[in-house]
């Protein structure tokens, strides 16, 4: 009898986790569809509008992957990059039911996992992934990217550091 209370009270303990974590994709999700329908709203493509001396709000659309790798490949990679993206989310809600107790290794797979999911929403609606935000210094422009873009690269930010804490627990 005590086994099945511990194990409910894991169970219970495991879902609430999920549960934070999914909320925590989910946040970012909204968060980046929600901009990119107010940029397709106002801006038509390669619209610009100066913010700050090294901030534009732009609309640019990327058909390729990370700083438009393979964009110019003739369509098939709009079709590739939807089943990577959607593997991936799989393979992170796995993660997160398998780690929901390691906070920070979570909060950065749950990051990842809404801008995942967030392009894949693009490439299956659009066939391309809606960026806005161009960041530049001078006449250097850093390749325009979206909420979904900065969640992914944050969590895996987030990634690189909870395995370096990890590792120096470990010694």
């Amino acid at each position: 009898m005590a086994s099945s209370k511990k194990f409910g009270k894991s169970g219970a303990s495991k879902s609430s986790g999920m549960a934070l974590w999914l909320g925590i994709a989910l946040l970012v999700l909204v968060l980046d569809q929600f901009t990119k329908v107010l940029v397709l709203g106002v801006f038509q493509l390669g619209d610009s509008t100066p913010i700050t001396s090294f901030f534009n709000l732009v609309r640019v659309h990327n058909h390729g992957a990370a700083f438009s790798f393979l964009a110019g490949a003739g369509g098939w990679q709009r079709w590739f990059f939807t089943g990577i993206g959607v593997a991936a989310a799989i393979f992170m809600v796995w993660m997160l039911r398998s780690h929901p107790g390691q906070k920070l290794f979570s909060l950065a797979i749950s990051l990842i996992l809404g801008g995942a999911i967030g392009n894949v929403i693009d490439r299956l609606l659009y066939g391309y992934v809606v960026d806005f935000l161009d960041f530049y210094w001078g006449t250097w422009h850093f390749p325009a990217f979206n909420v979904a873009d900065a969640g992914i690269s944050v969590g895996a930010a987030l990634l690189i550091l909870d395995e370096i804490l990890r590792v120096r627990r470990g010694r």
